[in-house]
């Protein structure tokens, strides 16, 4: 079977706006998110933001396979955060590269779960990184912003070659990487 959706990558426009709020939870967006979860699976991720199926709209969806099950989190806002974790960070919205990031350790979290009701969590680590992750999907902010320019330059000129077939994907470090969507 076949991903519901093709997740958009680095260059598509959908990518660099801030998505809107949503304001109705209807059977179409239970339904997105349905479809969201499939694609999210078959690429295989954790999480995986509404605009990089091309919604531009303020959610996503993540599954840690920690106890947590299918969660989706409708405008998320980081109430605050603490510490820093560096930790090496991917993308299907940009194919084959991955980078050390920096991010809070620790954060709070505020929205809306699937059922309307208001949610508060602190997460940490792993969690932590995948709601900053998704949420900077949601604001337009890609991985690339995340580096220093001189990075930033090398990884576009990598991914130029990637999609013109001239060079192949990285092979994925065995240790300490999720692929976030």
């Amino acid at each position: 079977m076949s991903a519901p959706y093709a997740i958009r990558i680095v260059g598509d426009p959908v990518l660099r706006k801030r998505a809107e709020e949503v304001t109705d939870i209807d059977a179409e967006l239970v339904a997105l998110t349905e479809d969201m979860f499939a694609t999210m699976y078959e690429a295989p991720g954790i999480g995986l933001a509404a605009p990089q199926v091309g919604v531009a709209r303020r959610f996503f969806v993540f599954d840690l396979e920690a106890g947590l099950g299918q969660q989706v989190l409708i405008n998320p806002v980081i109430v605050e955060g603490e510490g820093e974790w560096e930790f090496s960070e991917g993308c299907l919205s940009v194919p084959g590269l991955h980078f050390d990031i920096v991010r809070p350790k620790t954060i709070l979290v505020r929205g809306i779960d699937l059922d309307g009701n208001d949610v508060e969590f602190e997460a940490d680590e792993l969690l932590a990184r995948l709601v900053q992750h998704e949420l900077d999907h949601l604001d337009g902010v890609l991985l690339l912003d995340h580096l220093d320019d001189d990075e930033r330059r090398e990884a576009r000129r990598t991914i130029r070659k990637l999609q013109m077939g001239l060079q192949e994907p990285e092979p994925e470090p065995k240790k300490s990487f999720f692929r976030f969507r």
